[in-house]
């Protein structure tokens, strides 16, 4: 009876173990979001394990719940909504009051003194992810003896692809306006009516002319048996994006997330789902009972005449694509193991400050791929998907994660500040990109190159104390 009960509790244990829910990938991206720096190195995530999200800089969390969970290989949607930071009021200016540009992230106020006061500290305060930053001036009575400051103006609008529609002149007095309009193929972003501000530079910001895409689409992704999309519409333009996942078994190959470009094409292109297999059995003087590697399947080994099998005669294939027990050999008898040719592989590419966004596997097979990104602070330069070649080389070569302009050199002693910081995908306006020593206070304005459209962040930098302040924009292909 015991044996009877053994061998029925043996095989629900075995059947149950059968039943283990897979394995999650990398999550997903949600907009204006970021996933908790401490799950960006892990590749793969266990059934039930949580993940955390918190806002990008410059956005609070307004509604739902900032966690999603791996559930039998599919995350759960993320419900929490981030929206832009609102500083409210920039505080109270006694004899002045303050005008302001806008109370969400990045926008400033700027101080303005009643008549017959003068204002003495900060121009303006700007709203950071913290609240309005610098001191409250102050607007004290004009006295007798006044220092005459020159005269602030603004410099004529530098926009590629536009031209102005008012009259050109080669500075602007302060309240003065001009209008843009875009060259013949290209579309304005941003306002066409530019004012001269109180701080010498144009309100509100420069606005961009990127190449007219008209109604250019993607095509829909053709069905696959065993790739998941999510996102799925009727017509993508230029800008939609889709996510994507495979079915139990199955591994992506390829970038999880494409856009629609300008050209009506997808950016990466669209990934593809391989089945899982385990590595191709060479038994020298053996043979094996099939040619099957999918995960659960049995193999059974047997050793050729005059040979015995060392390890185990039956192993099976895991979920994972791994055999698990060790690969057995066929020996002479009374002889030692002859020497068994290692199946060509890539070691896992190790890039440093990078981070894998596709399943990590210490060992990868010829012709398998796998998506990498740079860690926050640094900056992907080459390939960001690498296919293992039969050389046993990822093809192209390593890419580099290199620091961001958020690493500043140090100050200078008088105060100035060297060439302005380089910015991926953006460039500097025109008044800035031949002069290479500028002074304190100085203010450069940084533009997305064509092509691109700015994702978060602001155009500008300052010299403070012989540093240029950290440019926050971020610029992505259109």
């Amino acid at each position: 009876m015991n044996l009877v009960y053994n061998v029925v509790f043996f095989s629900l244990a075995v059947f149950a173990s059968a039943q283990v829910p897979s394995k999650c990938g990398a999550p997903s991206s949600y907009p204006h979001t970021q996933i908790e720096d401490k799950y960006m190195k892990q590749g793969v995530f266990r059934n039930g394990e949580k993940v955390l999200y918190r806002c990008a800089e410059g956005y609070t969390q307004n509604s739902g719940v900032r966690s999603i969970k791996c559930h039998d290989g599919k995350w759960t949607q993320l419900t929490m909504k981030c929206e832009k930071k609102n500083c409210g009021s920039a505080g109270e200016l006694f004899n002045g009051y303050f005008k302001y540009m806008g109370t969400l992230f990045g926008n400033k106020a700027y101080a303005v003194c009643n008549e017959g006061f003068t204002l003495k500290g900060m121009e303006y305060r700007t709203c950071k992810d913290s609240g309005w930053i610098g001191e409250i001036p102050t607007c004290e009575e004009v006295g007798e003896t006044q220092v005459v400051q020159a005269e602030v103006t603004c410099p004529a609008p530098s926009v590629a692809n536009s031209v102005k529609l008012s009259e050109t002149v080669s500075v602007y007095s302060v309240r003065e306006s001009v209008t843009l309009v875009c060259s013949k193929g290209f579309l304005l972003t941003g306002a066409q009516q530019l004012t001269c501000g109180p701080t010498g530079q144009w309100q509100p910001e420069l606005p961009l002319c990127l190449p007219s895409v008209g109604e250019i689409t993607c095509n829909v992704p053709k069905a696959q048996e065993n790739r998941l999309i999510n996102g799925l519409k009727p017509v993508y333009r230029s800008g939609d994006s889709l996510s994507f996942s495979c079915k139990d078994l199955y591994y992506l190959v390829g970038s999880n997330t494409v856009t629609c470009g300008v050209e009506g094409k997808w950016t990466h292109s669209l990934p593809r789902c391989k089945m899982i297999k385990c590595p191709i059995l060479n038994i020298t003087n053996g043979r094996t009972s099939s040619w099957h590697r999918r995960p659960g399947s049995d193999v059974t080994i047997s050793c050729s005449k005059g040979h015995l099998l060392k390890g185990a005669a039956r192993i099976k294939c895991s979920r994972s694509g791994e055999w698990m027990e060790e690969i057995p050999q066929c020996v002479l008898e009374g002889g030692e193991p002859q020497v068994v040719p290692a199946e060509l592989t890539c070691p896992a590419p190790s890039v440093a400050n990078g981070v894998k966004l596709s399943e990590a596997f210490s060992v990868y097979r010829v012709r398998d791929s796998v998506t990498l990104a740079c860690s926050k602070g640094f900056l992907l330069t080459g390939a960001q998907q690498l296919t293992c070649g039969p050389d046993g080389q990822w093809q192209p070569e390593l890419p580099l994660c290199q620091p961001s302009n958020d690493i500043i050199e140090s100050p200078k002693p008088d105060g100035r500040c060297g060439v302005p910081p380089y910015l991926p995908n953006a460039h500097l306006s025109d008044c800035c990109r031949a002069q290479a020593d500028l002074g304190p206070g100085y203010q450069v304005r940084y533009s997305c190159a064509l092509g691109y459209v700015r994702v978060r962040g602001t155009y500008y930098s300052t010299c403070v104390s012989g540093r240029w302040t950290p440019v926050t924009l971020r610029c992505k292909l259109r």
